[in-house]
């Protein structure tokens, strides 16, 4: 997943953050608490989620965190008396509110074309999936966009990487099917899997880039 807001970027990938175009130096707790707000986002994340989350079955003290949370404003250069990133939530926890979008990088990077294409087949409509984070719900800035009750606004995301295409719930109420099972933790889709979220069915198709032309995929993606 790579992130862009503001004048940052987050990169889930290579677990960096860069600011103004250079990367800012932050440790693996700092790192391991904005991917949680971000993944959150804009909800807030009570501090025992997040104690939970970053020390499992440790007790630390209250400054621990906010130690952290100073170290990542300093790295994105974020105010704490007029917060654009990261919110205090008063005697409950921390929200990130900077609005963030997919981060493509640039065609200067000199990256390969990725082997294979994903795309969702939903109806009539074909939604191509890009490398990294593709969010399920009900929330606009969602890539599937299923405006209706049952489904969550945050409900579920498809990770596409070297891996291949990998689904997740995102604790769901009403929950993530692929097939007629209803999945926990993530799960590896393949070619023609069924996905279904509310009263959305979801065909993955998986292609393998041939030069300049798509093919049926005959072999799996990798795993």
């Amino acid at each position: 997943m790579r992130l862009r807001f503001a004048d940052c970027v987050f990169d889930g990938d290579t677990r960096e953050v860069a600011r103004e175009g250079r990367i800012r130096p932050v440790s693996p707790k700092a790192f391991a608490l904005l991917e949680l707000l971000i993944e959150r986002r804009p909800g807030a994340v009570s501090k025992d989620d997040i104690r939970a989350r970053l020390w499992p079955d440790v007790h630390v003290s209250e400054a621990n965190l906010a130690n952290l949370v100073v170290e990542l404003r300093t790295a994105l250069g974020d105010d704490a008396r007029k917060p654009r990133l990261i919110r205090t939530v008063p005697r409950f926890g921390y929200a990130f509110k900077a609005e963030a979008r997919p981060d493509r990088g640039s065609v200067e990077t000199g990256e390969r074309a990725p082997r294979f294409v994903y795309r969702l087949l939903w109806g009539r409509r074909e939604i191509s999936l890009d490398s990294g984070e593709n969010l399920i719900g009900r929330d606009r800035d969602a890539i599937v966009w299923v405006d209706d009750e049952s489904v969550s606004r945050r409900h579920a995301r498809i990770s596409v990487g070297e891996e291949g295409a990998i689904i997740e719930d995102l604790g769901s109420k009403n929950g993530t099917y692929v097939g007629d099972r209803r999945i926990r933790g993530t799960v590896v889709l393949s070619d023609r899997d069924v996905v279904r979220v509310g009263p959305a069915t979801l065909r993955l198709r998986v292609f393998k880039r041939t030069g300049s032309t798509l093919s049926t995929v005959k072999e799996r993606p990798p795993k």
